[in-house]
């Protein structure tokens, strides 16, 4: 049976998932399992340890962003609970806004 998460790298704080699932579906995050708070497709993020606020998000061993909030094991990691240090986010901040060129 295929897993339900990948971690891509070792130092990743975060797996991918290999599946989609519906909120309330048991999801294994390593030998836990978890419950999902929403539908997710495949390849969403959710933290394989607690990842603190502040604290770099790393996926194939690169961080790509920080925690704006703590997030508990298994919690889905998305624009919601990080930000980009590279890239402007499309959360329509005020700032951060996305403006293409004409």
């Amino acid at each position: 049976m295929a897993p339900d998460t990948l971690q891509l790298a070792p130092q990743d704080n975060i797996v991918v998932l290999t599946r989609s699932a519906g909120a309330g579906d048991p999801i294994r995050v390593g030998d836990i399992e978890v419950k999902l708070s929403a539908l997710l497709g495949v390849g969403h993020k959710l933290a394989c340890r607690a990842i603190a606020r502040g604290e770099k998000i790393y996926k194939f061993g690169a961080p790509i962003g920080s925690a704006t909030q703590d997030i508990a094991f298994g919690e889905h990691v998305h624009l919601h609970n990080i930000q980009s240090d590279y890239l402007p986010t499309y959360t329509l901040e005020k700032g951060r806004e996305f403006h293409s060129k004409p």
